[in-house]
């Protein structure tokens, strides 16, 4: 385990250097935020929108296809017996565990757990996958190296939650549940009353405005948070990386190399799981509090 997390960091520090060599680019061109863009690999446009596969959709296609077969693998396939769970079963009851008792019970009433619970679960571990994926040095970029003649993707780590449209489109799904269970569970007047504090009614004027705010900071805060985790981790790793590059000086290595694996190992080990749980479990606390508003 220790040699695989060892090479892996080896590569995702690479990448950079992978990258300048593949594309002819003089070193002290090297820029991160060249990292981040995501091209457009299948054009498709109807009308204004912009539909188009790129980098960030073939992130979002791998991370759906991960979750689904971790949970198919965590929770649906039994090894061992019934009496002794294997270690695969009991990495999957954890994570239940994790989903349910720390995230649905927490935000979410108790007549409402049963519907809403696979919605925030997967959501914790679909935006987990997502962001650990981006760490991984995978064959998914704009650039390409050939190799014996045949043109190949070069390595590449990319985290698509660091790019706003996604989080923010991961954020409307939570703000319009929550609006729809709200109005579905109180009806629109007493749902939309229940957002005005008991003030005086002279300051209605300035404290509607204030509320209807609020809810849409929500979204936004929701999206914003974990996009700039996100972001600001992989730019802090490819800028310690890249200085060696822009510098031209090996002696800036013996500093640069350690900071980009301390930064490496801490946005892996401590801010993955993290930015998942607390996207989930915001996510159900609003849910939950459109379903039995505070009076």
């Amino acid at each position: 385990m220790k040699r695989a997390l060892a090479f892996i960091v080896s590569l995702a520090l690479l990448t950079p250097g992978l990258a300048l060599g593949a594309t002819g680019e003089e070193v002290h061109e090297f820029n991160p935020e060249d990292d981040f863009q995501v091209g457009e690999w299948v054009p498709i446009h109807l009308g204004p929108l912009d539909l188009s596969i790129n980098k960030a959709v073939a992130y979002l296609i791998l991370g759906s296809l991960v979750t689904m077969a971790l949970g198919i693998a965590l929770m649906r396939i039994k090894v061992g017996s019934k009496n002794e769970p294997g270690r695969r079963q009991a990495v999957g009851e954890i994570v239940y565990e994790i989903a349910q008792t720390q995230v649905a019970e927490q935000g979410l009433p108790h007549k409402s757990i049963r519907l809403w619970f696979p919605y925030v679960a997967t959501l914790m571990l679909f935006i987990w996958v997502v962001n650990m994926l981006g760490f991984i040095p995978l064959p998914l970029s704009n650039e390409k190296v050939e190799i014996l003649g045949i043109e190949l993707p070069t390595l590449a780590v990319y985290a698509a939650t660091s790019s706003i449209s996604v989080t923010l489109a991961l954020a409307l799904m939570t703000f319009v549940f929550t609006h729809v269970e709200g109005i579905r569970h109180n009806g629109p007047v007493k749902y939309f009353k229940s957002w005005i504090p008991d003030v005086p009614k002279a300051l209605y004027p300035l404290i509607v405005p204030l509320e209807i705010l609020g809810q849409f900071m929500r979204l936004i805060s929701l999206s914003v948070r974990l996009y700039a985790n996100m972001l600001a981790g992989h730019m802090l790793i490819l800028t310690f990386i890249g200085l060696i590059f822009v510098l031209e000086s090996l002696a800036v290595a013996v500093v640069a190399v350690p900071a980009a694996a301390a930064f490496y190992l801490f946005e892996v080990v401590i801010v993955v799981s993290i930015q998942a749980f607390i996207f989930a479990a915001l996510s159900a606390i609003y849910i939950g509090s459109a379903i039995e508003p505070e009076h």
